[in-house]
């Protein structure tokens, strides 16, 4: 074959997008779920109001709900990320993040398999439609995550997660039964190392975890990766959400969006141990999940806050 023919090859296989692509409006629309929201009042909160004519303590409704944060991919194919405007921020790095996929083959008879996916954790791209959707629910608390802000692109962090250093060395990857997505005895992998390599024979499976690890990293501080934390502290009247943490639904949930788009929230396993999780399976390996994260405040009624009641 001719030179010419190999790098025009070399280059349309660089420019193919994903099989099943996702674009910013559609991902918008996707968070229209009353399902995934959870609206409730949860308590009361108490402030102390004071004029010229004296002081009074006045109350509001303190509410809880969930709030979609991020948008995460987990892919196989190095700048291949399903959100379509978003994909250019993960192209491949030359010598440095290219690649991807399954790092070795899976022989006949063997069941275990190394698989590695890249994994952005990006800002959920919140826009009036979501702003009216959240309004006809009362008082919505504000979130802490900012829209298309890249918290974290693993092509910038290629060295800890194409390598898993430091993290294959700490307990919660030493320690069998720690850190663990499962349900039931259907485990699905380790948090740790939050690395891009996870021993999985089911691609899903191991997608799931992988946006696991993201998140993990990304809404704590002072992790060992390059990335953003998304973290904020409580003032009056406002309780941000705690850190992710794997198998705790009142913590955060995830809405699938592709290769399948679905209209509500779950955890990981979210399925059951029988589950073939064929709808979710991507051809190209590529998934994309919408993270919510529960919020709680309540409307300011005087100049100090006092406390609160409830959740």
């Amino acid at each position: 074959m001719p030179v010419r023919h190999v790098v025009l090859s070399s280059l349309i296989s660089l420019a193919v997008p994903a099989a099943q692509a996702i674009t910013t409006p559609e991902i918008a629309a996707s968070a229209l779920s009353p399902e995934c929201v959870q609206y409730q009042i949860v308590g009361v909160c108490y402030w102390l109001f004071c004029s010229p004519f004296g002081c009074s303590v006045r109350t509001s409704v303190k509410v809880r709900h969930f709030r979609p944060d991020l948008v995460v991919s987990a892919y196989s194919v190095t700048g291949q990320n399903p959100w379509t405007e978003m994909s250019p921020l993960s192209s491949p790095l030359p010598g440095i993040a290219e690649a991807g996929g399954d790092t070795n083959p899976r022989a006949i008879g063997q069941h275990s398999k190394i698989r590695f996916k890249n994994a952005d954790a990006i800002g959920f791209p919140a826009g009036d439609a979501l702003a009216n959707f959240f309004a006809q629910f009362g008082y919505v608390c504000a979130p802490s995550s900012q829209p298309f802000l890249p918290y974290f692109l693993s092509t910038l962090d290629a060295l800890a997660w194409r390598s898993g250093v430091p993290e294959m060395f700490y307990p919660e990857a030493l320690t069998p039964g720690l850190r663990e997505v499962s349900k039931d005895g259907d485990m699905w992998g380790n948090v740790y190392p939050r690395a891009g390599a996870l021993s999985q024979t089911h691609d899903y499976k191991a997608g799931a975890v992988i946006a696991q690890r993201a998140v993990d990293l990304v809404t704590r501080s002072g992790q060992s990766h390059v990335y953003i934390p998304l973290t904020a502290t409580s003032h009056d009247g406002y309780w941000p959400p705690d850190p992710v943490t794997e198998g705790d639904s009142n913590n955060h949930q995830w809405q699938m969006l592709v290769p399948k788009k679905s209209t509500s929230c779950a955890i990981f396993p979210d399925g059951s141990t029988t589950d073939s999780y064929a709808d979710k399976l991507a051809e190209d390996g590529a998934y994309v999940w919408t993270l919510w994260r529960p919020y709680k405040c309540c409307p300011r009624r005087g100049q100090t806050f006092l406390g609160s009641s409830g959740g």
